[in-house]
């Protein structure tokens, strides 16, 4: 189909020009995508899924009306900004207000917003068929690999290069086709969250037992062909390897913990009801310590050196949330936050450098757009996370999709709350397409046709099909 191909090359294509940080590739990615919606096949959407786009579309209807009170002359009911009528009385001419403190900046920023929004909508769309969403699981994987593995060979073979350009900054690190080491660490840690529930999934379906007999685990993977799972292992090891070489401390820790969630998650039913998960919690942080003991040897001096953040960045949000206060209604305007911090950045923080971002994006979408907007997208995000946690565990049959998308998520909210990955398009369209995907196969898939119900089976049965 040319929507779910055009989604498709959108996701693995959105990283590449340096992150899609530019004005153009943002509008180009936005066009592909709507055009890709207006043809979207519908024919597999149901009940839920026309609420899960109703809810969106709410979310629409309240950035467009945000949107108008900082673009319009004449603005229902948001204040104008002081700025305009000290600016007027200095220079002594009139000045047009504007509820913005730049005007038109929310125009222009209106760009990523909206590719993500079409970016879920075309997940919601397309990944109500099994068969597409389980392709998305693959491309996002497969993408992702590849550009892990340029990252390590253009670290290895050109450090000072990020593909035709001059590297100015993390000269260190890997960063792959993104600018910042930061984006870099969450993108390939969310890839490598998908490859570790691929290869579980693979290796889950071939053993024997319907309940792993955990004394005969080991016996049971060595005798699975090496042939179908190598590759996988493989590409988990490459996005393994580039994330811990960006040097991220956030990057690397909590794709970690998303990882040993997301294990524990799936294995949940094989566990001991005691202290299985306990124990898989304990094992899997074990692990991930080791690793980052032998792998990650500059994320552990940054951790030593500066700890979990560092002073500046929690000034910063400190000045920010000064910010908020004073606009705490429709904020200064989308796009706006590199003018509206320089009055109240603290005197603790560094001279050097312009901050451009607050580098946590609640905080600055709350600057920038007020507070009620920022809350109905927490709570947008939050019935998000209930809705995956239903298909989760009441799915028997692709369970994987939603606690991918439901791990992936975790994994950029969290470091979003302390930098700015979701605000980076090349992360966040491939990924708002998977939350997308993950929303949809959170409800029953409908049987295709001429497939048959079948009740589940008994422990014990050799069988390896599941109903949903």
């Amino acid at each position: 189909m040319p929507a779910t191909f055009a989604l498709f090359v959108v996701v693995a294509g959105a990283p590449f020009p340096f992150g899609s940080t530019n004005d153009l590739s943002i509008a180009f990615w936005c066009l592909c995508l709507g055009i890709a919606v207006i043809f979207a096949p519908t024919g597999d959407l149901r009940a839920p899924h026309l609420w899960l786009l109703a809810g969106i579309g709410l979310i629409v209807a309240a950035y467009t009306f945000v949107l108008h009170e900082q673009l319009s002359g004449h603005p229902w009911i948001a204040p104008f900004q002081p700025i305009w009528k000290q600016a007027s009385d200095l220079l002594g001419v009139p000045i047009a207000p504007s509820a913005s403190i730049v005007k038109n900046e929310a125009f222009f920023a209106l760009g990523a917003p909206l590719a993500n929004i079409l970016a879920i909508v075309l997940g919601i769309t397309i990944g109500a068929n099994r068969d597409c969403a389980r392709r998305m699981l693959w491309v996002i994987a497969i993408s992702g690999a590849l550009y892990a593995l340029y990252g390590v060979l253009s670290f290895l073979i050109e450090p000072s290069m990020i593909l035709w350009r001059d590297k100015t900054a993390y000269l260190d690190s890997v960063t792959g086709t993104f600018i910042n080491r930061n984006t870099a660490a969450a993108y390939f840690g969310s890839c490598a969250v998908i490859w570790m529930l691929l290869i579980l999934e693979d290796v889950r379906r071939r053993m024997p037992e319907r309940r792993l007999l955990w004394n005969r685990v080991l016996r049971d993977v060595s005798d699975i062909p090496p042939r179908g799972i190598v590759s996988k292992v493989l590409a988990l090891m490459i996005c393994f390897t580039a994330m811990f070489m960006t040097g991220s401390r956030a990057g690397v820790g909590l794709s970690l913990l998303a990882m040993i969630v997301a294990v524990t998650l799936f294995l949940r039913k094989d566990l001991p009801r005691r202290t299985g998960i306990l124990s898989s919690l304990g094992a899997s942080t074990v692990v991930a310590l080791g690793l980052i003991y032998l792998l990650g040897g500059r994320v552990s001096n940054r951790f030593d050196l500066q700890g979990l953040a560092d002073q500046g960045r929690v000034e910063a949000w400190k000045s920010t949330l000064k910010i908020i206060g004073n606009n705490p209604w429709f904020g200064t305007g989308m796009g706006t936050f590199r003018w509206a911090f320089p009055p109240y950045r603290s005197p603790d923080i560094s001279i050097y450098g312009v901050w451009d971002r607050a580098h946590s994006t609640p905080l600055e979408l709350a600057s920038e757009v007020g507070i009620p907007l920022t809350l109905l997208i927490g709570l947008a995000w939050s019935v998000m996370f209930m809705v995956m946690a239903l298909g989760l565990f009441t799915r028997r049959r692709d369970a994987i999709i939603p606690l991918a998308a439901a791990a992936t998520a975790s994994l950029s909210l969290l470091h979003s709350s302390l930098d700015f990955t979701l605000q980076i398009p090349g992360y966040s369209i491939p990924f708002f397409a998977l939350f997308g995907v993950g929303l949809a196969q959170s409800f029953r898939s409908r049987l295709a046709k001429g497939e048959e119900r079948r009740p589940p089976m008994s422990i014990g049965s050799t069988g390896t099909r599941l109903p949903d």
